[in-house]
C-alpha cells in the first residue's frame, strides 16, 4: 500500500496538508496568535523545490497553511510521523500479484470489488521500494537484517530505539511464508517484538472468522480465498515457476490477448525493484 503514501507518477513529494499539526494562539508566530505555525519541519531549498512563483503562491494561499517537502522524504507523511511505527515489508512476485489484482478489475469479480479499471501505477512496487531506502538511509529500520526465530533472545523490542533494541529489516516474501508458516511467521514475530503463538496459523473458531469479516468488510472479493480458508499450512509441493512465454498463454486464456499484454508490461515493470527488495528478505 505504499503507493498512497507516495505522490502518483513520480512526482515530488509535499507534506499532505492534513498531517501537519498548526499551532494556535500567543506566541506562535510573534504576533497575536491569529495566523498559524508549522510545528513539523519544512524546506524547499534542501530537496530542490523552488519558491513558489507569484501565480503558485496565490493558489498556495487558499490552504490553511503552506505544504513543502522535507529533506529526502518521499512520502507525504511527515518524517516524525513515520518514526512512531514499526515497519516491517511483505512482498510478493509481480508474476503473481499483477494477475491476482487484475482479476479483481474485470467481470465478473469487478462487480464485487466495485474496481473496474486496472491501472499499472498501482503496483506499487517503485513506491515501496522508495519508502524502504528513505527508512533506512534515515535510521527509521537497520541495520541490521532479521533473522530466524531463536529462543535466546527477549522477544521486547523498543520501536526506534537503537543498538541490540533497534528496528530491524524485516522483509518477508509471499512465497516463503506459504512454504514454511510456522517458521516464517515466528521469525517475523521475533523480527517485530510480538510473541509467538502456534494459534496464529489456525482461524478455524467463530471468534475469529467475525473478525476476518469485519476486517475485510471494505475489501469486498479481494480476501475471498483467505476468509475461506480455516489455516495456514506448508504446501505440499513447491510452487512450479513457468516460462515467461507459458504464463502469458495461461494469461492470454483468462483475460485475451490485450489483457495478457497489460499484466505482462506491468510485471516486467516492477520485477527489478522486486528483486531488490527480495535482496532484504528473511531467510531461515
Amino acid at each position: 500500500m505504499a503507493q498512497y503514501l507516495l505522490p502518483p507518477d513520480g512526482k515530488p513529494a509535499s507534506i499532505a496538508p492534513s498531517l501537519l499539526h498548526p499551532k494556535r494562539g500567543i506566541g506562535t508566530n510573534g504576533a497575536n496568535g491569529n495566523s498559524l505555525a508549522i510545528s513539523a519541519p519544512l524546506s524547499t531549498a534542501a530537496t530542490g523545490v523552488e519558491k513558489a512563483g507569484a501565480d503558485d503562491q496565490e493558489k498556495r494561499t487558499k490552504l490553511p497553511f503552506p505544504t513543502a517537502a522535507e529533506p529526502g522524504n518521499p512520502s507525504i507523511m511527515p518524517d516524525a510521523m513515520l518514526r512512531q511505527f514499526h515497519f516491517a515489508f511483505l512482498i510478493r512476485h509481480p508474476r503473481y500479484s499483477i494477475p491476482s489484482y487484475y482479476r479483481c478489475t474485470v467481470p465478473p469479480l469487478d462487480q464485487k470489488t466495485g474496481f473496474y479499471n486496472f491501472m499499472p501505477s498501482e503496483a506499487g512496487y517503485h513506491e515501496l521500494r522508495c519508502l524502504f531506502d528513505y527508512l533506512r538511509q534515515s535510521g527509521q529500520v537497520g541495520p541490521k537484517m532479521a533473522d530466524g526465530p531463536s529462543s535466546n533472545r527477549d522477544w521486547a523490542i523498543d520501536i526506534g530505539g537503537s543498538g541490540k533494541n533497534a528496528v530491524e529489516i524485516c522483509v518477508l516474501d509471499a512465497d516463503d511464508v506459504l512454504d514454511n508458516p510456522a517458521g516464517m511467521v515466528e521469525a517475523f514475530c521475533k523480527a517485530v517484538g510480538i510473541r509467538y503463538d502456534p494459534g496464529m496459523l489456525n482461524w478455524d473458531n467463530e471468534e475469529d472468522q467475525r473478525f476476518a469479516q469485519e476486517a475485510f468488510e471494505k475489501w469486498l472479493g479481494f480476501h475471498d480465498d483467505a476468509l475461506n480458508s480455516k489455516g495456514l499450512s506448508p504446501r505440499l509441493y513447491k510452487k512450479n515457476v513457468k516460462s515467461n512465454d507459458e504464463q502469458f498463454e495461461d494469461w492470454k486464456a483468462r483475460y485475451g490477448y490485450e489483457g495478457a499484454k497489460v499484466i505482462r508490461d506491468t510485471v516486467d515493470s516492477n520485477v527489478a525493484d522486486y528483486e531488490y527488495l527480495k535482496r532484504f528478505a528473511l531467510k531461515l
